[in-house]
């Protein structure tokens, strides 16, 4: 607001707007939460359009001027010259007229300037909350895109509360203007961890979502993307490309399996990922609460990529079946529990690890091949035709069943 001087040269407040303190508080803002100032300029024109509006029946008719290099904010309405007035927000009789225009004639519109004087009290308060809602939806709007394109990317975040019916856990991640805080679900925590709060912890950006509140990003601990950005993190070969992680199959707080694969047959993909005396591979598995991983070789050749994800179980042999993506897979006898896993779950991964249907049988006992399906629809057609050409039993069993009552 203006100031002016009474009889006394004491500064006294003032109705009228000072243009210099609303172009600095605008630089504020823009300093301090980053909302751009033409974005700023928008929403306070159009709240102070409002707050005309809020008490006067003027429709379209008020504009305000801001004017950065001169310093003032200026609000008009466009008003029509009329014999007999009807509606005051929009027409004006020829007498008012010419005491601001001596020349104005019926038909004419002059733009009249407002003084924010005579805003009402309501009014005031609707520019207000006009304002404050755009700043909040600016800052949300910032937040949202910063995180947005953070969606699969680990973050570091601070755990600021703890569910104790859910044990759901919201963190603060992110710094300053742009922190916000995430969501996570006690379905996307690795079994066996335990959190407080204050712990900072790292988290991969699964989504961010638009929500009433704000933006409310979804993190994890179980997503298989999470052991990928670590291996990122971790491992200079697979940041820099070197090395491709080809697929992750995991089941988080107990087991993860990774295969890689490098197109220059100089770098041992393996060897790289599992670092020296196992530093790098040690490192992620600490992050992980001590979840076990294993690295296997990517292959293009599905019979030895299936082998390789069934380590450290060997394989003698495996086979491609005609049934879509699966194989049936033959292993030393005393191997056949590695093989599987506990509760089948190194059978599991490597399944979900390759794609393929994976079918575990030991050397002893082979399963023989079926046969083709044209051939037993034919068999079975043509022992149906028999039983119904006959209508009964053949007649070798007839007497075997008869030798059988006499001898009785």
């Amino acid at each position: 607001m203006a100031t002016r001087k009474n009889a006394k040269g004491q500064k006294q407040k003032s109705n009228e707007l000072d243009g210099a303190e609303f172009f600095a508080a605008i630089d504020l803002i823009e300093k301090e939460k980053g909302i751009p100032k033409a974005y700023m300029l928008e929403k306070i024109t159009q709240a102070l359009a409002s707050a005309y509006k809020r008490d006067h029946e003027c429709g379209d008719n008020v504009t305000v001027e801001a004017n950065e290099e001169l310093g003032t904010v200026r609000v008009f309405i466009k008003k029509e010259v009329v014999e007999t007035v009807d509606n005051p927000g929009t027409e004006m009789s020829l007498e008012e007229a010419r005491r601001s225009l001596p020349r104005a004639q019926l038909g004419d519109v002059l733009r009249i300037e407002i003084k924010p004087r005579n805003f009402g009290r309501i009014a005031a308060q609707t520019a207000r909350q006009v304002i404050i809602q755009g700043m909040r939806e600016a800052e949300q709007g910032m937040v949202y895109n910063e995180f947005s394109s953070k969606e699969h990317e680990i973050l570091t975040g601070l755990i600021t509360r703890i569910d104790p019916r859910s044990g759901a856990a919201s963190l603060r991640i992110g710094s300053g203007g742009e922190s916000t805080e995430a969501y996570l679900s006690a379905s996307e925590q690795i079994r066996g961890e335990s959190y407080i709060e204050g712990m900072r912890l790292k988290v991969y950006v699964v989504e961010v979502r638009r929500s009433t509140k704000g933006p409310q990003v979804i993190v994890s601990r179980t997503h298989p993307g999470l052991v990928k950005r670590l291996f990122e993190l971790e491992v200079p070969e697979i940041y820099d490309g070197t090395v491709e992680i080809k697929s992750i199959a995991r089941e988080a707080g107990s087991r993860t399996k990774l295969a890689v694969w490098s197109a220059d047959p100089d770098v041992d993909a393996i060897g790289a990922c599992v670092g020296p005396r196992g530093q790098r591979v040690n490192h992620i598995v600490e992050e992980l609460g001590g979840e076990k991983i294993e690295v296997v070789k990517y292959s293009d050749d599905p019979a030895t990529y299936v082998a390789d994800a069934l380590s450290p179980a060997t394989v003698i042999s495996v086979t491609p079946l005609e049934e879509g993506k699966s194989c049936r897979v033959i292993v030393a006898d005393d191997k056949l529990s590695l093989a599987i896993g506990k509760e089948g779950q190194n059978a599991r991964l490597a399944a979900k690890l390759t794609g393929y249907k994976i079918d575990i049988k030991p050397e002893s006992a082979p399963v023989e091949e079926p046969a083709p399906v044209e051939e037993q629809a034919d068999s079975e057609a043509d022992f149906l035709s028999e039983e119904e050409v006959l209508g009964t039993e053949p007649e070798g069993a007839q007497e075997v069943e008869a030798g059988e009552e006499d001898g009785e």
